[in-house]
């Protein structure tokens, strides 16, 4: 599986290629990916904080927090997706970023960041358990790792066979519960589920904030906000999670 995340982008084509460069604008999940991350913002520790960003791709997050001040080191374990990284960090001017090829379930850092970020990139781990307690050496005491990962059901939706099928690589489950198990194994101390933001909004206010499109009905949209905080304490489900070292 390892091999399939390495040569993914050669995968994926021109096409492909560019929208990996281009990401999250050319996304279909662009909306919903700006709002999760500006929550995760509020959660880090305040800039010029130092982030390691695992699994960051063609280093789309790892900018956006360089952006907003912190000192970003994000990793990734395939070569070509840190050369698109390096090319995102000279075109958005994000000189506190920088980029290193590595398997995030063996880093080389001990107790060097104030904080973690798995943004979509743990659910793709050949071993989620070593990948978390490398997580955990890297960062300093007193401080947070942030996961952002589907819950359960993720493995066995069509666009994750496909992926499997088409390119190896991994598509796990990776719900909270799971999550806050090996974290606790690894030595995290504190844990805390937060509601995702757009199933929020989108129960809130009847608006789907991918689409737009509205969905009528105020007390179906009450309905929907009980359902919501039911499903908060469903520690199944995909969320954003925050550990604390």
């Amino acid at each position: 599986m390892k091999q399939g995340e390495i040569d993914y982008l050669k995968t994926l084509g021109e096409t492909g290629h560019r929208e990996a460069f281009d990401k999250p604008f050319s996304q279909a999940t662009c909306a919903k990916n700006l709002v999760d991350l500006g929550l995760i913002l509020s959660l880090l520790p305040p800039p010029p904080s130092r982030v390691l960003d695992l699994g960051c791709g063609s280093g789309w997050t790892s900018w956006f927090l360089a952006s907003y001040g912190h000192r970003v080191v994000g990793q990734d374990i395939a070569p070509d997706m840190i050369a698109l990284a390096n090319r995102n960090r000279d075109r958005h001017a994000a000189h506190s970023a920088s980029f290193v090829v590595s398997d995030y379930e063996s880093l080389p850092f001990r107790d060097e960041f104030d904080a973690g970020l798995f943004f979509d990139s743990l659910h793709h781990a050949e071993d989620e358990e070593a990948a978390i307690a490398s997580a955990f050496r890297a960062i300093r005491h007193g401080g947070v790792l942030i996961t952002h990962e589907p819950g359960q059901g993720h493995s066995r939706s069509a666009e994750s066979i496909d992926a499997i099928a088409r390119y190896g690589v991994s598509e796990k489950d990776m719900p909270p519960s799971r999550i806050f198990a090996l974290g606790k194994r690894a030595g995290f101390t504190s844990f805390e589920r937060l509601l995702d933001p757009t199933a929020l909004f989108r129960a809130v206010y009847g608006t789907n904030i991918e689409s737009g499109t509205p969905e009528p009905g105020f007390g179906r949209r009450l309905k929907s906000v009980a359902g919501l905080l039911r499903r908060a304490v469903d520690r199944r489900s995909g969320a954003i999670c925050v550990l604390r070292k």
